[in-house]
């Protein structure tokens, strides 16, 4: 399938937040077939709320397009994003947003809002989900299974 490349690659990215020692969320811009953003979650890292995997990748593809407004690109991101994220992509005028699993507890496009298909909104997305979404669920349920491990020791 066409979108598993790209979602190969934002797993990748995820693996590199997991060796950082933040939450495995890896998210990458496709503009043109092109990449023009490929970021992880770097909350930890940075000490930064808003470093989340998507904003840190929308910033690199603003930077790339030279504009805000980023119509002809589809995000990729491991995890459904959060309601923060999903208001960002409307607001950057992404088309298209494909991610792996769920996110029960705070996602913004299927599980409890679907913020990036809002009709009160002046933009709404396509959204495909559930790519590579074993794959995007195993390595968030690992992590966070060693985190209890280690807060328990």
């Amino acid at each position: 399938m066409f979108h598993e490349q790209y979602m190969r690659i934002a797993v990748d990215e995820a693996k590199i937040a997991q060796e950082n020692g933040d939450v495995p969320i890896g998210a990458v811009i496709v503009h043109n077939n092109q990449i023009i953003g490929k970021a992880y979650n770097q909350r930890e890292q940075l000490k930064d709320p808003t470093a989340h995997a998507e904003i840190i990748a929308l910033t690199q593809a603003a930077a790339a397009l030279q504009s805000w407004r980023l119509t002809g690109c589809t995000m990729y991101v491991t995890l459904e994003p959060c309601p923060m994220c999903a208001g960002a992509l409307v607001l950057a005028r992404i088309d298209r947003l494909v991610y792996g699993c769920d996110d029960p507890k705070t996602g913004a496009c299927k599980s409890l809002y679907n913020i990036v298909q809002d009709e009160r909104l002046n933009h709404r997305l396509e959204v495909t989900t559930g790519v590579l979404a074993d794959e995007c669920s195993k390595l968030l349920q690992d992590f966070f299974q060693h985190r209890r491990t280690e807060n328990s020791q």
